[in-house]
């Protein structure tokens, strides 16, 4: 039978001291509803003692308990000195609707005497007392060994103590923590093997739940995770996307992909449909917590199957396996081609299929050459169709002579008026006028639009030349909008990229344009954007 592996996350709480992530009370119910939906076992959900967003959380929660998932609550130890009954902060944890209690102690001797100012054997009855009286009171109680793998190191017996003490509290789960994030994975593997071994003698029946803790300090959290489990864990904390203080957490979503993937089978986890569904949630707590996604995450990552050398295409378009070490439909992504200076004739037959270049007829050989000629020269230039898949396929109808613009631009100007109302107060105003020759009568649009700041006016008076002629354009969108300086030694001369990622109701498409002025950059993307939405609308009236 595979070993279930239970996942514990606290994205709402050790994610949470990411530097520049900030749950309000929705955002951490809805993470809980979307966590649960994934199969997570066991949902963090904060520090009820510290502020009263937490308390709020788990009175919300507590109405509408999660369908699969179980709630903690995140706490600590008695103060020093202080009874279990007179604790303000242990009473706070306490109250809570919780059914799990997560509460930290130290699992290193130096840590207790140096951080806390205690004395070892205060510390031990400072972490059973506390246990034993939230088991007490009807708690379940997960212990976390704060700092247990340099407790370990510096002094094993005492590190194993603090385990016993937990134990003999109540404990029903034991989580080792990498807290400073400086193990190695073989470190790691010893000292979760004497934890193992020192529960295993303990166990009256059955053993507490071994657990790992890892901080990504060393760029090792997943490696740790991974070495811990193999020494017996069958717990891992860790949050989504691999967030937390310093450099992060464990990430769950590649942990999650490695064991139900790659172990040959050994490992149960999750749900068995939220393998495929990974790629979906790690892009959903980006959303969430407004970071910007790691295109080079591991399976779930935009580039995590991207290819853009001709020999790794050519081998991929025979058999994926060759450069792909899962399908990446397994995890919810999907494989890129990328088309650039690097490309082979593997490269352009890829996109052809994909983007369905050929529907007109198939790419002769000397088209392909073509092609590729024409990206090296437009790359020369700043260029770059890598995420400007619709100026590519545009490109590409330009080069086979197929393409009929909708418009051709005459003229267009851009004016920013300030007006200085004193010294600390400023009022702008944003003009364009456009000049165009629109559709095969070849009739003069002249129109001019205010907007905020030269892009949005250039892009609302070619929607006010257009949109009367070609009303499909009220569907489209611009959803993002990217600038970058290429060569920014020249300074203010510099040339500009802009990519430009527009939408309608079907589909999103990304444009580029390149100038050394990065209004005319804006407007070639702009245009582009333009014409590939009308490209599409007249080939579907034809």
């Amino acid at each position: 039978m595979p070993i279930r592996i239970e996942f514990y996350d606290t994205t709402l709480r050790d994610g949470a001291q990411s530097e520049g992530v900030a749950f309000s009370l929705n955002d951490k119910l809805i993470a809980t509803r979307k966590l649960d939906e994934l199969g997570i076992d066991y949902i963090e959900g904060g520090y009820p003692a510290s502020n009263e967003k937490d308390k709020s959380y788990f009175e919300s929660v507590a109405s509408k308990p999660p369908r699969r998932a179980q709630i903690c609550a995140f706490g600590m130890t008695r103060r020093k000195g202080v009874d279990v009954e007179s604790d303000a902060g242990l009473a706070q944890l306490l109250a809570s609707s919780a059914p799990i209690l997560t509460i930290v102690g130290k699992a290193s001797q130096y840590q207790a005497e140096s951080a806390l100012c205690v004395d070892p054997a205060e510390n031990l009855a400072m972490i059973r007392e506390t246990i034993a009286k939230a088991v007490e009171v009807g708690k379940r109680v997960f212990f976390d060994a704060e700092h247990y793998f340099d407790g370990w190191k510096e002094n094993e017996e005492y590190a194993l103590a603090t385990l016993r003490a937990a134990v003999e509290g109540g404990a029903e789960a034991i989580v080792l923590c990498d807290t400073n994030g400086g193990a190695l994975p073989e470190e790691i593997e010893r000292g979760s093997k004497a934890a193992f071994e020192e529960l295993s003698s303990l166990a009256r029946g059955i053993a507490p739940t071994l657990g790992i803790h890892a901080h990504n300090d060393c760029g090792l959290a997943i490696a740790n995770t991974l070495a811990a489990i193999r020494s017996g864990a069958t717990l891992v904390q860790g949050t989504m996307n691999g967030l937390g203080e310093r450099c992060g957490n464990a990430d769950l979503i590649v942990v999650a992909a490695i064991l139900a993937l790659k172990s040959g089978g050994k490992y149960d986890v999750l749900r068995p449909e939220s393998i495929e569904r990974l790629t979906e949630a790690s892009r959903f707590f980006y959303e969430l917590t407004n970071v910007n996604p790691n295109a080079h995450q591991p399976f779930v990552g935009k580039s995590a199957f991207v290819h853009k050398g001709g020999m790794h295409v050519s081998g991929v378009n025979r058999d994926s396996a060759t450069y792909e070490h899962i399908p990446p439909e397994s995890v919810g992504n999907e494989r890129r081609i990328l088309v650039s200076e690097l490309s082979g004739k593997s490269n352009i037959l890829a996109w052809a299929k994909k983007y369905r270049l050929e529907e007109t007829g198939p790419l002769d050989p000397q088209m392909i050459e073509t092609i590729l000629n024409a990206v090296a020269q437009k790359e020369s230039e700043g260029y770059q169709y890598e995420a400007a898949e619709g100026s590519f396929k545009l490109l590409v109808s330009k080069l086979k002579g197929e393409f009929q613009p909708s418009f051709r631009r005459l003229n267009y100007q851009t004016s920013v008026v300030v007006n200085v109302v004193n010294e600390s107060l400023t009022t702008n105003a944003t003009v364009a006028t456009v000049k165009l020759r629109v559709g095969k009568r070849g009739e003069i649009r002249h129109e001019v639009a205010e907007g905020d700041g030269p892009v949005d006016a250039l892009n609302n008076a070619l929607r006010k030349a257009l949109q009367p002629i070609y009303p499909e354009l009220g569907e489209v969108k611009l959803v993002d909008y990217k600038v970058r300086v290429l060569n920014s030694d020249a300074a203010t001369a510099a040339t500009t990229r802009v990519i430009i990622e527009s939408k309608d109701g079907d589909e999103r498409w990304s444009t580029v344009g390149v100038s050394e002025n990065v209004v005319e950059a804006s407007w070639i993307a702009l245009c582009d954007s333009i014409e590939y939405k009308l490209s599409k609308a007249l080939k579907g009236r034809s």
